[in-house]
């Protein structure tokens, strides 16, 4: 089939958006934490940018989208993009370079890594970062992206949804930040000093940035420039636009007045929750799956804050919760009027697809949770995850990287 020039710059362009994701979601952590930390999380979501793509190419995305082994993982075949060229991939996108396709995807792998960076804020070392994510990206995104996209994955030929990563991105990396805020542990002095934003214009920075990326990741899923994407594209805005004056909402009802944070956060967890069905669901399931995400997600972050567990950012909060709610709420909205190659949900004649969701994050929460748990306190063995206390109260920006963002100017 040849290539349709038309539907590989819109996969580039997708690509391009989805690669912008990564540095805005640095600036968006970077708001959220203390002025003593903000280089350090930029830091490791542009490592994470830097070093998943040379993974990527030299192994991930053959064990990822190889020629199947067992439903359980891809094949040596396309190692260092050995055969990934400029010819199509009748298996995963027909009309583009396979080449292009390949890209499209690093970039998602490179953004979930970086969505861990969260739950470990202001107290872990960058070298264990940097082990860490080598091996959490091989032994977990790898499979799990296999299992649910992967032509002959299990989960796939189970028939579970995942439109652009609501499993395979939110609730493997949500899933991932509960482990390891289990093992680090908590910051000193949680619960007790004050650890507040220290640039609340970033975090609004940073969140219309992963919105405008979004569309990139979401529209740019349906892998050709027609229907389904313009649909994708709108669910997303909807569950986005939803899910943000819902969150705004309950802080108005339950705290007086409205947070620009909570705003923010309110429209990050739509834009979670609306991923894996935004291909799948019309407008008004999209503004119904915001709306709940918001509720939802707003009640696991106060659970998360009355339970003690220092998952600095929320990560669990928003991406474990709302990928979960959104890739359940699939299941039930989704309909082959949307999208033929699709399926129907629950409203529309087949509640299995619901049970199917539900095996997919269960899966998928067990095994992300079981292995990132493993990895980590191999890491704390061999390498040690936290910072000594003298580290952390300095600052990781000047003790793991020598540099301050905000320096003193002297007269």
């Amino acid at each position: 089939m040849p290539v349709d020039t038309g539907d590989t710059a819109f996969i580039l362009a997708s690509a391009a958006l989805v690669m912008l994701m990564t540095p805005a979601l640095g600036f968006f952590y970077g708001g959220l934490v203390r002025r003593k930390n903000v280089l350090s999380i930029i830091m490791r979501s542009l490592v994470s940018l830097a070093i998943v793509s040379i993974i990527w190419v030299l192994w991930g995305y053959s064990l990822a989208f190889g020629p199947d082994r067992l439903g359980l993982i891809g094949g040596h075949e396309w190692l260092g993009f050995a055969g990934v060229g400029a010819a199509p991939s009748l298996t995963y996108a027909a009309t583009v370079p396979h080449e292009a396709y390949a890209i499209f995807q690093l970039m998602f792998a490179a953004i979930t890594p970086a969505l861990i960076t969260g739950a470990f804020a202001d107290r872990m070392k960058f070298r264990s970062y940097v082990a860490f994510l080598i091996i959490w990206s091989t032994l977990v995104y790898v499979p799990v992206a296999h299992w649910v996209w992967g032509a002959g994955g299990w989960l796939h030929k189970l028939g579970a949804l995942d439109f652009a990563g609501g499993t395979v991105v939110h609730v493997n990396a949500g899933v991932a930040a509960l482990a390891a805020a289990l093992v680090i542990g908590k910051r000193k002095g949680f619960g007790r000093d004050p650890m507040l934003p220290h640039n609340i214009p970033y975090v609004v920075i940073g969140t219309t940035l992963l919105w405008f990326g979004w569309f990139g990741f979401n529209a740019g899923s349906a892998l050709t420039s027609g229907a389904v994407a313009a649909n994708a594209f709108l669910a997303t805005h909807l569950g986005a636009s939803a899910a943000a004056v819902s969150w705004l909402s309950l802080d108005w009802l339950t705290k007086g007045r409205p947070s620009v944070v909570g705003t923010c956060t309110g429209a990050v967890a739509g834009l979670v929750a609306i991923t894996p069905a935004s291909g799948f669901v019309d407008p008004p399931a999209a503004i119904l799956i915001g709306a709940g995400a918001a509720v939802v997600c707003y009640l696991a972050v106060l659970l998360k804050a009355r339970s003690g567990l220092d998952d600095a950012l929320d990560v669990w909060g928003v991406h474990g919760v709302g990928g979960t709610f959104g890739a359940l709420m699939t299941g039930v909205f989704a309909t082959t009027l949307v999208n033929p190659n699709g399926g129907n949900g629950l409203i529309h004649g087949n509640p299995s697809q619901l049970g199917v969701q539900a095996v997919a994050v269960g899966v998928v929460w067990l095994y992300t949770f079981v292995l990132t748990f493993l990895i980590l306190k191999l890491l704390d063995r061999t390498l040690t995850l936290k910072v000594d206390e003298k580290e952390e109260a300095l600052g990781l920006d000047v003790a793991q990287h020598g540099e301050e963002a905000y320096a003193e100017v002297m007269s």
